[in-house]
């Protein structure tokens, strides 16, 4: 695991012998991700800087330095991530005729030979694993940037200027971005509307004009002659889903559990090939446990000693897995530690967030990924995660939900549902609150609250919805308006708004899934784990988001990933041949902090300083008035805003260290 940055066109720093200089700081600022080695290479001609910073995981020898030069000498490269088959693929290089001699056993080294002997998009395809890269094609005279098929590394990019010169730079993280003289800090008001929607800023945006995230699964072609860039897929989650679903899998249910299991295992193998230290996230759930069942299976087979894995927990009721976790890992018999955290260990994390993921980030879960990264680092270089396992086989408690919502509202006629639903949202949630408290006692219990209004007005919303994907986009916002919210802001198309970029499927479950796979699982779920782990020099490995495994899960019928009303069935059913279900079988927790409580109480009087009315219309960036109304009935108990306030609340902190 590691992090690169670099530029191209910028001729200025070669002309003024400040070329390694800038380099330099570019990497520095990225040092977290890679504190073992730096790198630089320099190619003065094109104003071409690589710079490379390296966790050395696999070939910890100066053979696994970066930036690299193919055999050939007609590539120059610098990577981020793990190819998780690079041994296979030196097996097939092997057999041809100008096979090379190999200087290490570097995962970088084969895919740099493949580019010799395949190409670039042959090559990538070929590779199982996760990775951002930029590699200098002298023959060409371009710079080629690639990212994973499901976005498990970042790579930003974007044109600047500086004076009467453009300058393509590109990084790991936008604090690498920032150090180059040419970066123009300007806030994308349209990016920061996705921001209050999502809790995340999507791929392809960034919180900067003129800076964008390369998405999963594509490559992009830069080159100064025309100062634009070309971007192509190399691999579509659309056409993988569409292609899956169009041929299922044939075998019975319990052949679909031992496939996955072959399949899955395989990837859990190869991911637990490193020169260093590795182990495991394990909270107790199906996905980790599933995880950690595999890898504890293989190192008995393999002789080797117990996996190593690691918990937190909480001492707050409801938000505590650590025992469950203990009961699994005590089951299989690994290497167990677990730390239990004071809430003031979790708030001590809350300052270091803004500069953690240098872009505004606010899934809450953010801490406690944290937290656990930063103990598993204390014993382990690599750890493995469970994540993807939700958005893979239906997991989240929200697909059945808007199902079954959708099953009822959607019968009736738009026209009236939205008629009905505009006489509701015209009377303010407070009216509804003092003129339903004297029936409160006789309403069903979804409704019998002190929070009557809100619940009519989100019920409201759903009725008004105009189709499936307007509906799911309603019940994943944070702020249900934000370009009301932000001043001159005005909210750009993504994945759940844009209809022909979501696969054709044959039921909302799976749509449901489709979305999240291309937009909440890279933007949000992994996002956090990357720069929460990289934060503290971690390298995090997810088995289920091999493509292969993603590509045989999108061929299971649905009734096999919901059977009999339990989600993710075959993950299950695969995970009680190693671990009684007692320990299993109960309610999904989540990864949570009692965020809503700690606004009201510890975190009070830095919110306060954040959301003062003042201080907002002094930056300028929001409307005060439905902010403050918010926090007010918050910190009174009258309703939980806790999950908008902590968008605006994670930009105002990440905006003051600019």
């Amino acid at each position: 695991m590691c992090g690169l940055a670099g530029f191209l066109g910028d001729f200025k720093a070669v002309r003024s012998g400040s070329s390694e200089r800038v380099l330099n700081e570019m990497t520095s600022a990225i040092e977290h991700r890679g504190p073992d080695t730096s790198g630089l290479w320099l190619q003065p001609e094109f104003g071409l800087g690589l710079g490379h910073r390296r966790l050395a995981i696999v070939d910890l020898t100066e053979a696994g330095h970066q930036p690299m030069t193919s055999p050939s000498g007609r590539y120059v490269f610098a990577f981020n991530g793990e190819i998780y088959n690079h041994l296979d693929l030196r097996k097939e290089l092997e057999k041809s005729e100008s096979s090379q001699n190999w200087r290490g056993h570097s995962d970088t080294e084969t895919m740099l030979f493949g580019f010799d002997m395949w190409g670039v998009q042959n090559t990538v395809e070929k590779c199982a694993g996760m990775f951002a890269f930029a590699v200098w094609d002298s023959h060409e005279n371009i710079l080629i940037l690639g990212r994973d098929r499901l976005g498990e590394k970042p790579l930003y990019y974007g044109w600047q200027t500086r004076g009467d010169q453009r300058v393509f730079i590109f990084s790991s993280e936008l604090a690498a971005v920032k150090t180059h003289s040419a970066f123009n800090k300007e806030i994308d008001r349209s990016a920061l509307c996705l921001f209050l929607r999502h809790g995340y800023v999507p791929a392809p945006y960034s919180i900067y004009q003129g800076i964008s995230k390369l998405r999963p699964g594509h490559l992009m072609a830069v080159s100064l002659a025309g100062s634009a860039e070309k971007t192509w897929k190399y691999w579509d989650a659309k056409s993988v889903i569409e292609n899956g679903l169009a041929t299922p899998f044939s075998g019975s249910a319990t052949a679909a559990v031992d496939s996955l299991e072959l399949i899955l295992k395989n990837s859990v193998a190869e991911q637990m090939i490193a020169d260093v230290p590795l182990g495991a996230f394990l909270s107790g759930g199906v996905d980790s446990s599933a995880i950690v069942a595999l890898m504890q299976n293989i190192a008995k087979e393999e002789g080797g000693r117990p996996v190593k894995t690691f918990t937190i927990g909480f001492e707050e009721p409801g938000y505590n897995e650590a025992h469950y976790a203990k009961a699994v890992a005590s089951h299989l018999g690994t290497d167990h530690t677990e730390l239990y955290l004071s809430a003031q260990q979790a708030l001590n994390v809350i300052p270091k967030l803004p500069v953690l993921y240098s872009e505004p980030f606010a899934d809450s879960s953010q801490i406690p990924t944290f937290l656990v990264s930063h103990m598993a680092r204390q014993h382990v270089t690599v750890s493995l995660s469970g994540d993807g396992g939700d958005e893979l086989f239906g997991g989240y408690g929200r697909y059945p939900f808007a199902k079954k919502v959708w099953s009822s509202v959607g019968r009736v006629p738009r026209g009236a549902r939205k008629f009905v639903a505009q006489k509701i949202s015209n009377v303010d949630s407070s009216t509804w609150n003092r003129f339903l408290k004297p029936i409160q006692g006789i309403l069903p219990n979804q409704l019998a609250s002190a929070n009557i209004g809100d619940k009519l007005h989100k019920g409201a919303r759903i009725l008004g919805a105009a189709d499936t994907l307007d509906l799911y986009r309603t019940l994943i916002s944070g702020w249900e308006n934000p370009a009301g919210i932000v001043i001159n802001g005005v909210e750009p198309p993504s994945a759940i708004t844009t209809p022909h970029e979501v696969a054709a499927v044959d039921d909302f479950f799976h749509q449901m899934m489709a979305v999240d796979l291309v937009s909440y699982l890279p933007d949000d779920i992994l996002c956090k784990v990357d720069r929460a782990a990289m934060g503290v020099s971690l390298e995090t490995r997810v088995p289920l988001l091999d493509y292969r495994v993603v590509e045989f899960a999108w061929t299971l019928p649905l009734e096999y990933k919901v059977r009999d009303g339990v989600a993710k069935w075959p993950l299950r059913e695969l995970l009680y041949k190693y671990v009684p279900r007692d320990l299993i079988d109960r309610k999904k927790m989540g990864f949570g902090i009692p965020l809503g409580e700690w606004l009201r109480g510890p975190l009070k009087s830095w919110a306060e300083e954040l959301l003062d009315e003042s201080r907002l219309k002094r930056e300028g960036f929001f409307s005060p008035a439905p902010i403050r109304e918010r926090w007010v009935e918050h910190i009174n108990g009258t309703r939980n805003w806790a999950p908008q306030l902590w968008s605006i609340l994670m930009f105002q902190a990440w905006f003051a260290e600019q």
